[in-house]
């Protein structure tokens, strides 16, 4: 039987603390579906192809060698509904600080009682990287701060093109 781990988020843009979460979860699977949230009402700074771009990029050298497969998906629906459509019975939520485990306590608390099927596992981000977040890349490279240190290096022509637009 398959392994399939869901891994949902923004991903806008993806961050060393995604990658981190990623990596973990690619030891847990035999296929991590890397999930990107498209929210109508939301305008992201990257759209959901270059996201997925990037995502893929990104994520096949942390799962080379660890035997799991990965795809990238796209839903605007509940994450427990996509998690279902991609064979999920894993659904990936990292952690940072206590904050993070208050919600994703309350999330997973939600989605065990609408997919009891589907288990819920807390990956804690690394020390390097707890203190990232994606807010906080988008609020630094719309400054014109060096934002090298918190996304991975495929990721930062991408957002030093789409700033240079504004």
């Amino acid at each position: 039987m398959t392994r399939t781990a869901f891994y949902t988020g923004s991903f806008d843009p993806v961050t060393n603390g995604h990658a981190d979460v990623i990596a973990g979860a690619a030891t847990l699977c035999d296929r991590l579906v890397l999930a990107i949230g498209v929210h109508p009402g939301k305008a992201p700074l990257l759209d959901a192809n270059q996201r997925g771009d990037l995502l893929r990029e990104v994520a096949a050298p942390l799962l080379a060698g660890t035997g799991a497969a990965l795809d990238v998906v796209t839903f605007d629906d509940l994450a427990v509904d996509a998690a279902r459509r991609a064979g999920a019975t894993i659904i990936i939520r990292g952690l940072r600080d206590g904050s993070d485990l208050d919600y994703e306590m309350q999330m997973a608390g939600m989605n065990a009682v609408m997919a009891p099927d589907i288990q819920t596992v807390f990956l804690p981000a690394s020390p390097a990287v707890r203190h990232i977040t994606a807010t906080l890349v988008r609020q630094i490279a719309a400054m014109g701060g060096d934002v090298t240190a918190f996304v991975p290096a495929a990721v930062l022509p991408a957002l030093k093109a789409r700033f240079a637009q504004r």
